[in-house]
């Protein structure tokens, strides 16, 4: 059997490199852009035929990326791949994961159907799992989830002094303890209510025993940041040190980074799920093992 190739899209060669560079396997080619009236041009260039494929692509600004993703998925089995995986580091199209109001397309369903139409395996890091408890619950094919929780408590342990962990919400609990229990640190998680995309409200977290300590600031996504500028302005209220913002995935939408800053933020740290500044955080190993552990090594 011979070894799988590995095909960045564009945008994230760094990733693939390192995951080409662990796993001792060769690199293949795709030209992908746009013509000037947004349609999408693809180049596969390099033969593939009978060798596994794993496209390494994370769907932050899926909108911009699912039709390359498609006529390239189409492209490689035209030219004979045996296989294609898909290693999207960030899992776009989660958070819609029901119909809150009449009317309303259950985006994650719905891509799910379209994205397992085109490949044959995902892997993924923490994807956004609130109402469902599985990706099999809405993709038809494998899905490998990774978690970034020991890799975020390593960082958090080696740079932070005196950490006290605070989730944003009641959902983050459970996420939020296992970071802190690896973390050998406190933890607290807030209440929030949202009213609407940009419109959230947080309480103010209770932290009498832990005011000396340097807060930090726990979450999956950060991307328009509000939840985080709330919670920072409580804890500037409280006399606290400025707080450290930890995330898996840095979307930042708009300003939402200098608004982080702005409002008060110490540091601000994610994973490299998402190509980003403010990526201190390497998960390239974590994938790296779980790919390993699916595709075993092979010849040349």
């Amino acid at each position: 059997m011979t070894k799988p190739l590995i095909l960045p899209f564009p945008g994230h060669e760094g990733m693939a490199r390192e995951l080409a560079a662990a796993l001792s396997l060769p690199m293949a080619q795709a030209t992908i852009r746009h013509f000037p009236d947004g349609e999408t041009f693809v180049r596969l260039d390099t033969p593939v035929r009978g060798r596994g494929v794993i496209v390494v692509c994370s769907l932050n600004h899926p909108d911009s990326k699912i039709m390359g993703l498609m006529f390239l998925s189409d492209l490689l089995r035209e030219y004979g791949a045996a296989e294609i995986g898909l290693v999207a580091p960030y899992l776009g199209y989660m958070r819609q994961d029901k119909r809150f109001h009449d009317g309303e397309a259950i985006t994650s369903a719905i891509f799910a159907r379209l994205l397992s139409g085109l490949v044959d395996w995902l892997m993924t890091v923490d994807p956004h799992l609130h109402r469902y408890h599985s990706l099999d619950e809405i993709y038809s094919i494998p899905g490998h989830v990774l978690h970034a929780t020991a890799a975020i408590a390593a960082w958090i342990e080696e740079n932070v002094d005196d950490p006290v962990l605070i989730g944003p919400d009641e959902e983050s609990n459970q996420w939020v303890a296992d970071v802190a229990r690896r973390a050998h640190a406190p933890f607290t998680v807030l209440s929030k209510i949202r009213r609407g995309d940009r419109d959230v409200e947080v309480s103010s977290p209770e932290l009498d025993d832990c005011r000396q300590r340097t807060p930090v600031l726990v979450d999956d996504i950060i991307s328009t940041a509000h939840t985080m500028i709330e919670t920072v302005g409580h804890l500037k209220e409280a006399g606290m040190r400025p707080p450290v913002c930890v995330a898996v995935h840095g979307i930042f939408a708009g300003t939402a980074y200098q608004e982080l800053k702005d409002a008060g933020a110490g540091r601000i740290v994610t994973t490299n799920t998402i190509p980003h500044p403010s990526n201190a955080i390497d998960i390239g190993g974590l994938i790296a093992k779980a790919l390993a552990e699916r595709n075993p090594p092979a010849t040349t």
